[in-house]
């Protein structure tokens, strides 16, 4: 397979790509004889084409899977090429780093992007909501050594609002004090598990330092990551953005056979910022996390089962 114009031989890849200017490179496998150890990627992301057990393959972002289409990855890539760029080099560096200084990196990484020209665009160009929803809550439960904690804002899909990241957080804060909970369930109330962050929040913050410093004070990533050994997600239907960022670090995640994922936040000119880089990328591997990040496709029920992005198919999430 040739993709017209971005299909560079291993050895001189760095050069080549960034003497083009190329958004996206790929690396054709099959003319590779073998692994190239001194070899240095551009800062764009660097797909192989082929067997992806080839000794190359794991140097590489990604490998071009079955069902993610090259000339997608072209187009978004294109579109966005300095997010595509960055979120390449974080996932590049995540698996050396711990989970928190991970989540460090991904938000200094998405307050970059924050801050760029692309990124305003797709703020200006955003419809406002004809009827703003109303806040959501985050309803907890207990019984016994069980809590469940409801994503409780239905009518907008759940789509977590500023008063449900708090009380998320609140709640993975509080599971992580009583060691007595062996148990945390996340589940979503209606017809969606979750619709990601609430679009009509994205802006309110301008300054991309003081983005990062909030993150670092409200993410409930970084709790919730405290207590993925005793988390569990059950999920029914759409699972998107800051909603799947945050089950990606559950132990175990159910999902319907009616239920589907997706990132779609490169095509803002930003990358997945609630934790999503580091969960996803620890539960999927590096490199699909890329093409779920680049390609912003949805994965239905059965693909995310192949890719070990849940661990069971259910018929009732309850």
């Amino acid at each position: 397979m040739q993709v017209e114009g971005l299909t560079f031989a291993g050895a001189g890849l760095y050069d080549s790509a960034v003497r083009s200017g190329a958004p996206i490179a790929f690396v054709d496998l099959s003319h590779e004889a073998g692994d190239l150890p001194d070899m240095l990627l551009p800062p764009c992301p660097v797909i192989g084409i082929g067997a992806g057990t080839h000794p190359l393959a794991s140097r590489l972002d990604a490998c071009l899977e079955l069902r993610v289409d090259a000339a997608r990855l072209v187009e978004a890539a294109s579109a966005q090429p300095h997010a595509a760029a960055v979120v390449a080099q974080l996932l590049r560096l995540l698996p050396s780093l711990s989970i928190d200084d991970g989540l460090t990196a991904e938000s200094l990484a998405y307050a970059t992007l924050q801050g760029s020209e692309a990124h305003r665009r797709w703020i200006g160009a955003r419809a406002a909501p004809d009827s703003p929803a109303a806040a959501g809550r985050v309803v907890l439960a207990r019984s016994g050594d069980v809590m469940t904690v409801t994503l409780d804002r239905p009518a907008a899909g759940n789509a977590i609002d500023r008063t449900m990241r708090d009380e998320l957080r609140e709640a993975f804060v509080l599971a992580g004090i009583d060691s007595s909970i062996s148990r945390i369930v996340l589940r979503g109330n209606g017809k969606a598990f979750c619709l990601g962050a609430d679009l009509g929040e994205f802006g309110t913050t301008r300054d991309p330092a003081e983005a990062h410093r909030l993150r670092g004070l409200t993410l409930p990533a970084r709790e919730a990551a405290r207590c993925r050994d005793r988390f569990e997600v059950r999920i029914d239907g759409a699972c998107i953005g800051a909603g799947l960022e945050i089950a990606a670090f559950a132990a175990h995640v159910a999902a319907t056979r009616r239920s589907w994922f997706q990132l779609p936040e490169l095509a803002m000119g930003i990358l997945p910022g609630a934790g999503g880089c580091v969960s996803l990328s620890r539960r999927i591997g590096r490199q699909r996390a890329l093409l779920m990040i680049l390609s912003g496709r949805r994965l239905a029920a059965r693909e995310a089962l192949e890719w070990g992005l849940v661990d069971v198919l259910v018929d009732d999430p309850a």
